[in-house]
Parts: structure tokens; sequence; C-alpha cells
């Protein structure tokens, strides 16, 4: 069965659409109108075996934070809704990953309460325009419209683009691992739903 879904989002600030297609890996068409963030989505679509086509229009003109904080938000409702029920998920996921001299591990559950935690270096510089703080407002807007639990701990690195690199690639597998049909069938919680 698959585990896809269309989400379209319009405010002042951003007109975002979403089609988003799990376990495949089929290229990903990715426009936000800021190049390295297209790059780290990408990334992060790739690793985690999602098809990802996302079209993004924002006031560019202000800064770049309503754009990726929206897409944030629409791409973490499309998990939501890709993942459906969660009959069968493994949940838990995890993955630390190197990219040269910079290495970051994250760690996912789909728990259906969204949460997000950062712990290491203060992401606040600019990699060209981009300023390195928005990073953290997309997992968050990710985690919480996802409903996901997040945790990521950037261990060391001195580049700060492979820094970045390593944290959507970690986060790309670690969602994968968590939201994988496992072996058994049912909702992996004692509550009995997530």
């Amino acid at each position: 069965m698959e585990r896809s879904a269309h989400i379209e989002r319009k405010t002042r600030e951003t007109d975002i659409t979403v089609k988003l297609f799990l376990d495949s890996l089929k290229p990903c068409d990715i426009q936000t109108g800021v190049g390295f963030f297209n790059h780290m989505l990408t990334l992060f679509a790739t690793h985690g075996r999602m098809s990802i086509q996302l079209d993004a229009k924002g006031d560019l003109d202000v800064d770049a934070h309503h754009t990726i904080e929206d897409t944030g938000i629409c791409l973490g409702k499309a998990i939501q809704k890709a993942l459906g029920d969660k009959q069968g998920i493994v949940r838990f996921g995890h993955a630390i990953v190197p990219m040269d001299e910079a290495c970051s591990s994250v760690i996912v559950d789909i728990s259906g309460r969204g949460y997000f935690v950062y712990r290491g270096d203060t992401l606040n510089g600019l990699i060209q325009t981009y300023s390195e703080e928005l990073t953290l407002e997309f997992f968050k807007a990710f985690a919480y419209n996802a409903q996901v639990t997040i945790h990521i701990q950037q261990l060391y690195g001195d580049n700060r683009h492979h820094i970045h690199e390593s944290i959507f690639k970690a986060a790309g597998i670690a969602l994968y691992r968590a939201y994988t049909i496992g072996d058994g069938t049912g909702i992996p919680s004692t509550k009995g739903v997530l």
C-alpha cells in the first residue's frame, strides 16, 4: 500500500505545495528559492527514502525564515498524513552520520507527540545567504507538525556546510528507520495508539 500525501498551504507570507511518497527512491524536485536549503532537503529525502515534490514561494525579499519554517510545517503535515494509523511501523530510528570532518546524531520517535531537542555548536552564522539557525527552525516546525520527537546532537565539525549536511542526512536515515514497516503488526505502543 502506497504511503503518500499531498499538502497545500497558502498564507500572506508563503504558498507551498508538497507531494510526498514514503519508501521511494524516485528523484525529488524541490524548489524553495533558497539554494542551500533545496540541497539539504534533497539529502534529507534521498537518505530518508522519500520522494518529495515541493514548490514553495515565499517572501524572500524579507528573508528566508517564513519560507523555511512553513516548509517544515508542510512537510511535517505530509509525513503525519502519509503515516496514516502507523500500523506496523518500527517507531524508533537512530543514525550517526559523518560528512568528512563533521558528525551528527539524530534520534526519532514517531510518538504522536511533537518535540524537538538540539545539542551542539550554536548555529548562528551564514552559509552564503543561508542563516544557519533556520535549520533548527525547519526541524522544530517539522517535528511538531509531523507529531514526532526528534533529538539532534551535532557531535563535532569545522566546515559549516558539512555540519548541516551530516544533520540532514542523519535525520533522513533516522526517520526512514522509524517509519519502516517492521516484522510485527499493530501499533508499537502500550497505549495502543500513537
